[in-house]
């Protein structure tokens, strides 16, 4: 068998953020974009220190020829050249072009004088009824530093000249973490630490203040649901409401600290707080830089230009959508188009008389979410509703359950995943009867119901009443009512039409490439598209190095870990490999195969990681209506022509921005191309 070669995962990881870090470094994005764009930057690298830095610590010391040993370094390298250039961004570009628009944002700076009485009424009338401090020694119990909490520490020096440590919360989870101040005419922007930091001797007035140092910890996330706990819904939900209590109880992986720290001092902070193994990064003088995405200047001039949310479905008013959909199939395409159409599909589910059961997942659920509300509504209706909420979202798992406890006590039927397998897939089902006759209505989607991201994630939902495929759905969500572990013999189910991981999900693209495979060979045109946010599976790469080899052209839009190197002679020659970063997340599957002009068109919740392939249930769907299926395909076209956000992966996992004789982006161009759908329907409506 021939031997291959990956990207390694976490070096991919760290190149897609270096593409998020291009997006703040571009001069031609709007100003207060670019510092959105650095707020990404570092919630993505806080997440990859809590989530990938402990498994890539855990291996450094490990052997076994691939090179893993040495991934730690690589990656602590190329995070400090990353933060090297997000300093440089900051200090040379961003502050004085905030300067140039009468913005002086105050960034390791004294606060100046004339604004001093104002940031003081701020400290004792907002910041002081938050503020805790506590002593710090090493023999000392009683005090650990959370998780991504925000700290200062102050070393401090008494009459005898003695010193000791303080350590100061800085309380950005409860206020705001930048503050907009006027005077004469000129706007200041500053720091709710330098506010803290400015009134100290408030805070220790018989004491010298030597140093005061911005900090944070970084811990491990993982959650841990032990092997021996019984499968009920109540223990499985103690469990992890155990763990989460536990989750800023890690290990630390990182300590982060402001530059020019006395190495005296770095060292009676990292003695005190048990820090002595994790990783010491010298960042920059604030951190949880997340908090700029709450920039407190929101000035039109210097954001995106709108786009409102199109009209996509034009009912006419004694027309119902559900009726619509038992005509023909519909797309929704957000966050170009409205989210309405979800919405009003589970409305109408909770009260139309002809519904009787309602089946949904649930993966992660708005703050307040109006489709688990319509799904309560529909159960205190008397509808029979199941829903499958999965506790195991990394990040979400309180607010999931605190919705299924809502839920339950509304009359929904909560149906908890297995421990040992994740529930991603994006579906609801509605089961109608009619005269005695079962009609099923479905909504399949590449992204999370939830109404909040679907106005920034890129997402397709397909709203069908194929009752064959539909009827395959109804049997999925019988096995997961089952919370097996993994499908057993007994649990078969034929799936002809749905693509379902841990069934016939990778054997079905499998299957699919051989047959582009085989077409190449016959001398036939043979080609493959695939959008998708992270490409690892082995598996499936290896059979695309094979397309690749026999002739077939792959074109993959990747957003983010791409383990796939392409441009590889002998290997890839006849794969490229896109990523787009622009004012949307790009988020949908979509997977084109040629078959010989045919063209098989599917979409679904599924990416390519070992993750989605063996450990979760995701599920891809065919595009059968032919209209939907050319329009997913101008879509694709279109990210394939991006000469503007889009970048080519290379063989050295370098971004490389697209030339080409036009500019094309294409996420205006997509919102033009469906602009044009609307006023067409609008037209054709009107006469």
């Amino acid at each position: 068998m021939k031997e291959y070669s990956f990207f390694n995962r976490d070096l991919s990881w760290l190149s897609f953020n270096e593409r998020v870090l291009m997006e703040a470094e571009n001069e031609h994005v709007p100003l207060l974009e670019r510092i959105r764009f650095l707020s990404i930057y570092s919630s993505n690298l806080d997440e990859f220190y809590r989530v990938r830095m402990p498994v890539l610590m855990a291996i450094d010391n490990f052997d076994d020829n691939t090179g893993l040993n040495n991934n730690y370094y690589k990656a602590q390298f190329l995070i400090n050249q990353q933060q090297q250039r997000f300093g440089h961004l900051l200090a040379n570009q961003i502050l004085p072009a905030l300067k140039a628009k009468n913005i002086h944002w105050l960034y390791n700076e004294t606060i100046p004088e004339l604004i001093t009485d104002q940031t003081a009424r701020i400290f004792f009338n907002e910041v002081l009824a938050y503020i805790r401090l506590f002593s710090v020694a090493k023999d000392e119990n009683g005090f650990f530093a959370e998780n991504n909490k925000l700290y200062q520490a102050v070393i401090l020096s008494d009459a005898a000249g003695t010193e000791r440590l303080e350590l100061i919360t800085i309380p950005s989870d409860d206020l705001p973490r930048l503050y907009a101040v006027s005077k004469d005419d000129q706007q200041y922007v500053v720091f709710l630490d330098d506010i803290i930091r400015d009134n100290l001797h408030y805070l220790f007035p018989a004491e010298k203040i030597i140093g005061v140092f911005n900090i944070k910890i970084t811990r491990n996330a993982e959650l841990n649901i032990k092997e021996e706990i019984d499968d009920l819904d109540e223990d499985i939900t103690i469990a992890l409401e155990k763990e989460l209590k536990k989750r800023d109880l890690g290990i630390a992986t990182r300590f982060l600290c402001q530059p020019g720290i006395p190495l005296r001092y770095l060292y009676k902070i990292i003695y005190a707080l048990n820090l002595e193994n994790s990783a010491v990064v010298e960042g920059g003088y604030y951190h949880n830089m997340k908090d700029l995405s709450n920039f407190p200047l929101q000035e039109p001039e210097l954001n995106y230009p709108k786009w409102p949310a199109l009209p996509n479905l034009l009912l006419k008013k004694d027309e119902t959508l559900f009726e619509q959909i038992q005509k023909k199939d519909l797309m929704i395409h957000v966050p170009y188009q409205n989210y309405d159409p979800v919405l009003r599909f589970f409305n109408e589910a909770a009260n139309d008389s002809f519904v009787e059961e309602i089946y949904v997942t649930l993966y992660r659920v708005a703050d307040n979410s109006r489709i688990v509300n319509a799904l309560m509504t529909a159960a205190k209706n008397g509808k029979k509703v199941s829903v499958m909420v999965e506790l195991k979202a990394r990040f979400d798992e309180a607010n999931n359950i605190k919705w299924a406890s809502r839920m339950k006590a509304s009359g929904v039927k909560i149906i908890y995943s297995n421990k040992e397998l994740k529930v991603h897939a994006k579906v609801a089902l509605v089961k109608r009867k009619i005269r005695d006759q079962v009609q099923y209505l479905g909504l399949l989607a590449t992204g999370n119901l939830n109404e909040s991201t679907a106005r920034f994630y890129t997402d397709h939902i397909l709203l069908t009443a194929n009752q064959v495929m539909l009827a395959e759905l109804e049997q999925l969500f019988g096995f997961l009512r089952k919370k097996k572990k993994k499908p057993l013999l007994e649990d078969a189910i034929n799936f002809e039409h749905l693509l379902v991981a841990q069934f016939n999900l990778q054997q079905k693209f499998i299957e699919l490439t051989d047959r582009e495979i085989t077409n190449a060979r016959k001398g036939l045109p043979a080609g493959i598209i695939i959008k998708m946010n992270n490409l690892e599976e082995r598996v499936l790469i290896t059979k695309l190095y094979e397309a690749s080899n026999a002739g077939v052209q792959v074109q993959l839009i990747v957003r983010s870990v791409c383990c796939l190197i392409p441009g590889v002679k002998g290997q890839s020659e006849n794969i490229k490999i896109k990523r787009i970063v622009d004012r949307y997340l790009e988020h949908g599957r979509i997977f084109l195969f040629h078959n010989n002009g045919s063209n098989d068109v599917f979409m679904g919740s599924a990416d390519w990681m070992n993750r989605n392939i063996y450990g979760r249930i995701e599920v891809c769907f065919p595009i059968y209506d032919q209209e939907l299926k050319i329009r997913l395909i101008e879509i694709l076209n279109l990210q394939l022509e991006d000469t503007v956000q889009a970048v080519e992966l290379n063989e050295e996992l370098q971004n490389n921005y697209c030339a080409g004789e036009v500019n094309i982006r294409s996420q205006e161009a997509i919102y033009g191309f469906l602009k044009g759908i609307t006023t067409q329907a609008t037209e054709s409506n009107t006469t």
